[in-house]
């Protein structure tokens, strides 16, 4: 079968949307629906409605996918008819669509409206639609779930129902999708979050705000520390900065009239002064450059600092640890001379590169540029010169790359790193910044060997994004199997018994394990010995010792290893006590991905 293009499955999956809104009112009454947008989205669809007092709820879903085979199966043409501003409006008031009433207001005077009809459904639509709907494969599409939706999305507009759907051109393609989502289902970070006690939330904490528990702070721990010690290879220094800032210092760098109302406000009981709390470390790094002269010799001079910002994010978006209210950066700043930006991002590519290999996840690139909006600060030849270093840098670097028109930071064009994980879902998470705005509106400056003075240029970059951001992708990427350096326990010390000898092996191999570093712990519970190895799998845990009398009285340590840290050696892991500590101790040193020791 010759493979549909994108353009023919953009269609079909945008009809369905139309199918799904016909079918909707047919279920429910036209005079009860008022209908809002229905665009396609990755893999699918979805129609947004209001249907008064009337709840979808995911047990409809099968419902309404009958009523659209039906209308797949009555084979309706769909028909265009182009309208003035004015019938548009007039038709809109009539039919009592006051959602559509509010999108034609956007449109200029003169502007030509089209509107297309199946059957006994019209709908205010730009185009691109299949001829007839039995073009429809009509067991390919699927409606996934129902979700709340400001119109609009502000949340001071109406909740609607936005009704999901996923199609693709053939039946396998769909069930293939479906099994792909059952598995990450399973690997939900929140999911795992909880069975493997790695972070919790608390109503009086508040919403966004996770907490780590000791199992989960140590996965936080490793990968700072993994990510400090990859930017001090590169001679990167750490600074620290207070955690409320005067709102001044934001109005200089632009961020409060850009941002000002996602800004956590704190005020002073002892002054008038307004602060905030930090939701970015960047122009607190301009104060510590420009606390005194610079010269070129100094540069490029780079900060490193793994710090917490806070963001005041709509709760409504807020979810698990993709989207939380106090973010963990990986942040560092370089200022250095126009001659250097090259070098300065050569390294940080290739230092994204050793990170993201270590973690299995193919990376691209996502090189951010401005649009014509008008939201970014800076010089548009500035501008210019920034975006074409950048797309230089990718070509030289010779990593594939897709340009992101609109997706720049309001200073300057990105370099965003695009990794795939296991499921072959695509992330954003490292990035790369150039910037000549800041330092600009900062009046930051150096002398160079010439004696003249000269303007920095600031490169901004995170190779984690946010640790949180990450551990919400990493945890699902390993689906809670993580390498055993970076995994919250190591070694299950599992006992036979309560014998006083076995349990003091178990209590001697504990304490050298903790004086080599090795994360373990003893389970000398009253569960049976094989209930003890289920619990430890369930956890996750790499390696597991059972140790009873003969292990006592050989010296000799049978090793239990994960299944996916396997190898085809076939031969049996028997250790001593010593070996068994200082070859995990080892392994978690030299941050292998997988190994049986």
């Amino acid at each position: 079968m010759e493979r549909m293009s994108e353009e023919q499955l953009f269609n079909i999956r945008h009809s369905l949307a139309h199918v799904l809104a016909a079918a909707v009112r047919r279920i429910y009454g036209a005079e009860n629906v008022k209908l809002g947008v229905g665009p396609v989205i990755e893999n699918g669809f979805y129609y947004d409605f209001d249907l008064s007092n009337i709840k979808i709820s995911e047990d409809d879903l099968p419902k309404i996918e009958k009523e659209m085979q039906k209308i797949i199966a009555e084979k309706q043409e769909f028909i265009g008819e182009e309208k003035s501003l004015d019938e548009a409006t007039k038709w809109e008031k009539d039919a009592g669509q006051s959602y559509k009433l509010e999108l034609l207001r956007d449109l200029e005077e003169g502007a030509t409206i089209t509107f297309y009809t199946n059957g006994d459904f019209t709908d205010l639509c730009r185009g691109g639609h299949v001829a007839n709907t039995s073009d429809i494969p009509a067991d390919a599409f699927r409606l996934t779930r129902v979700a709340g939706a400001y119109w609009r999305g502000d949340e001071k507009n109406t909740m609607m129902q936005r009704v999901y759907g996923v199609a693709f051109t053939t039946t396998d393609e769909l069930d293939k999708y479906l099994k792909q989502q059952e598995e990450a289902k399973k690997r939900d970070h929140r999911k795992l979050g909880k069975e493997l006690d790695l972070f919790v939330t608390s109503d009086l904490v508040g919403a966004g705000l996770p907490l780590f528990t000791p199992r989960g702070t140590v996965l936080r721990e490793e990968l700072r520390k993994f990510t400090e010690e990859l930017r001090e290879k590169r001679c990167y220094q750490k600074v620290w900065t207070p955690h409320i800032t005067k709102v001044d210092l934001y109005k200089v760098s632009g961020h409060w009239e850009k941002f000002g109302d996602e800004l956590f406000l704190v005020k002073s009981q002892e002054t008038k002064d307004e602060f905030a709390l930090k939701p970015m470390t960047c122009p607190h790094h301009t104060q510590i450059y420009a606390s005194r002269p610079r010269t070129i010799r100094e540069l490029p001079l780079k900060y490193l600092h793994t710090t917490e910002v806070y963001r005041d994010e709509k709760t409504g978006e807020l979810g698990g640890l993709s989207r939380v209210r106090s973010i963990t950066q990986d942040d560092s700043h370089v200022f250095c001379a126009p001659e250097q930006i090259e070098q300065v991002f050569g390294e940080l590519i290739e230092t994204a590169k050793d990170m993201y290999h270590l973690f299995a996840m193919d990376l691209s690139l996502r090189l951010s540029f401005r649009n014509d909006e008008g939201k970014y600060l800076g010089d548009d030849k500035l501008w210019e010169n920034a975006q074409a270093a950048i797309q230089k840098m990718a070509d030289k670097f010779q990593m594939k790359y897709e340009v992101g028109i609109g997706e720049a930071a309001m200073y300057g064009p990105k370099m965003d790193f695009m990794a795939t994980d296991a499921m072959g879902r695509k992330y954003q998470l490292a990035t790369v910044q150039l910037d000549y705005a800041m330092p600009e509106r900062f009046e930051l400056e150096y002398t160079d060997v010439g004696g003249e003075v000269k303007r920095p240029v600031m490169v901004h970059c995170a190779l984690l994004g946010s640790i949180e951001r990450f551990l919400s992708v990493y945890i699902e990427h390993t689906a809670g199997k993580f390498p055993v350096w970076c995994a919250p326990e190591q070694l299950r010390i599992i006992t036979v018994n309560d014998d006083r000898d076995v349990v003091d092996f178990a209590t001697k191999l504990n304490e050298a394990a903790f004086e080599h570093s090795v994360r373990a712990t003893i389970d000398n519970s009253n569960n049976s010995v094989g209930k003890k190895i289920r619990i430890a799998e369930t956890w996750k845990v790499p390696y597991s010792v059972v140790i009873g009398e003969k292990e006592v009285a050989s010296g000799k340590l049978p090793l239990r290893i994960r299944a996916d840290l396997m190898t085809n050696d076939t031969a049996e892991h028997i250790y001593t006590p010593e070996e068994l500590i200082k070859s995990i101790a080892n392994e978690a040193r030299s941050r292998v991905s997988k190994s049986s020791l």
